[in-house]
């Protein structure tokens, strides 16, 4: 095991969430119950929505979506392939087929409009977007071309809370959003998850589907809201619990701040790279919204050895990542005739060159520049050999 002197991520904790929890164990209440509904509340705050579904992590939070959505066999969904496996697998968990978009390039690493309208069929249901890193997509030009072609619009939101464009939150552009509590995240429960909506309906079946499909859960009894239940849909438990709501909610307290550390840090990151590393391109640099910027990815220049970069890092006890292998080339999404995975260049262009540098809100910023100057170094060492 590595020592590693700069890490890839680190938690933004103080003492705030070891009271909170200890406040939950004292209550002798730990499924869920108050405190996952006020975290629900604050979120939905948050992000600006009417609705917000503590669930049992980020993959849940899609899966839902797509069932809430009504997805199934023979529905067509475009989604990204510079992403997580997950936004992909929840399509599949129901049924419909992933058809995967090309991003816009070495500047925007999210979905292209230009890509989803393409593959847009008498097949296609909804669309799946991905705000990469906490950068959000153009969100106001995907909702108009949901509009024309009648299609649902799930944001995988998991990079980005506390992200927004004119003002309005991430997770709050398309009808259902999701978000991730990953202890890599911005936002951390350690795992956990959100579904955001402005649609009652929707609202209402995820909350159902969360939990068995039950009408009502075992905390409306216990406060005499009910005697009994009826199941009336295929649910399942996704449910959040207390202590996990409880670390969520200190977390929420920390985010604006912690967000606008890792603008600063990204900032700088983005200054010392042009400087010393000139030929590394950082992608974002004119992005709209504002960022969670939630990792900090850099492209090498073309032909560079990815790998031998990563082990000089290492050797430099800086870890690094890779963010990501694009989906449809896992053997599984490869392998499988039912994903429709053709027209990909900036995808797989950007995916073979990209490397995630580390960034976390309590990072300093002598840190930054020491990262910086080993990519200098690991540059001129790959190169030289």
């Amino acid at each position: 095991m590595v020592d590693w002197l700069v890490p890839l991520a680190d938690l933004n904790f103080d003492g705030s969430e070891k009271e909170a929890v200890n406040a939950v164990l004292d209550s002798g209440w730990l499924a869920m119950g108050a405190g996952v509904q006020a975290f629900e509340e604050e979120f939905a705050r948050l992000v600006g929505v009417k609705h917000a579904v503590a669930v049992t992590n980020g993959t849940v939070s899609l899966h839902l979506a797509a069932l809430a959505l009504g997805l199934g066999p023979g529905d067509e969904v475009i989604v990204p392939s510079l992403t997580f496996v997950a936004t992909a697998a929840a399509i599949l968990y129901v049924g419909a087929t992933p058809v995967f978009a090309d991003i816009n390039g070495e500047q925007d690493l999210t979905i292209s409009l230009d890509s989803i309208e393409e593959r847009i069929t008498d097949r296609t249901k909804a669309i799946f977007v991905m705000h990469y890193g906490g950068y959000p997509c153009d969100m106001p030009a995907v909702m108009d071309l949901a509009a024309k072609y009648g299609l649902g619009v799930v944001e995988d939101a998991a990079h980005a809370p506390g992200a927004s464009i004119d003002g309005r939150g991430m997770g709050g552009w398309g009808h259902i959003g999701s978000f991730s509590f990953f202890p890599n995240k911005n936002l951390t429960t350690a795992e956990g998850g959100m579904v955001t909506t402005n649609d009652d309906e929707l609202a209402e079946k995820l909350r159902r589907l969360r939990s068995h499909g039950m009408t009502t859960l075992t905390w409306d009894r216990h406060r005499g809201h009910a005697y009994s239940y009826d199941v009336v849909d295929l649910g399942y438990n996704y449910r959040m619990d207390e202590v996990r709501a409880a670390i969520g909610r200190a977390q929420l307290r920390k985010l604006p701040e912690a967000n606008q550390r890792r603008r600063e840090l990204t900032a700088l990151y983005r200054e010392l790279l042009a400087e010393l590393a000139p030929d590394v391109t950082v992608p974002f640099q004119h992005h709209q919204g504002v960022s969670a910027a939630h990792i900090l990815p850099i492209l090498l220049p073309p032909g560079s050895d990815r790998i031998a970069f990563m082990e000089r890092m290492k050797a430099e006890r800086i870890q690094t990542s890779i963010h990501y292998p694009p989906i449809h080339t896992f053997t599984h999404y490869r392998e499988n005739d039912q994903v429709v995975k053709v027209g990909l260049d900036n995808t797989e262009n950007v995916a073979a060159r990209e490397v995630t540098l580390p960034l976390y809100a309590g990072m300093g910023e002598e840190k930054v520049e020491l990262v910086v100057r080993t990519v200098q170094q690991a540059l001129q060492v790959v190169r030289a050999g």
